[in-house]
């Protein structure tokens, strides 16, 4: 069972919700849900539907894109306060990319439906976190 205060404060360090409130962290908090995996197991799969965003909270993964031709590249190693899947808070995209434990892990979701959920109940936690988004795909698009 997730304590929505200690994810409270799991949040508060995530920049996707830094600028929220403690009411609108509370509140987010008590939405997510906290699920274990095992060392070798997928989190996601590269192709398959993302439905939620996800937090490492204690463990170590790797986000890992597979190539038409069977290679594997390594993006980038997952460690607690990490996550992944915004995208999948928006659409209903596949997933870019497969997360693999490389240890046993736990970790904090929020599904998409969730989110959009309070959303619509909270405007200004929706612009807040719509700014973010928007800055991290800018800083993303920079890049290229």
């Amino acid at each position: 069972m997730v304590d929505p205060k200690m994810t409270a404060q799991v949040l508060q360090r995530t920049p996707l919700f830094a600028n929220l409130n403690q009411r609108q962290l509370e509140r987010l908090a008590k939405r997510f849900v906290e699920r274990e995996y095992a060392a070798g197991e997928k989190i996601v799969t590269q192709g398959r539907g993302g439905e939620g965003f996800f937090i490492v909270a204690s463990g170590r993964a790797e986000a890992v894109r597979e190539h038409a031709d069977g290679e594997q590249t390594t993006l980038n190693p997952l460690e607690p306060g990490d996550f992944f899947g915004e995208m999948a808070l928006l659409t209903e995209g596949m997933r870019t990319a497969s997360v693999i434990t490389t240890e046993p892990t736990t970790c904090l979701i929020l599904t998409r439906w969730d989110f959009l959920s309070l959303l619509r109940e909270d405007a200004d936690m929706a612009v807040a976190i719509l700014q973010e988004l928007a800055e991290r795909f800018s800083r993303v698009l920079s890049v290229w």
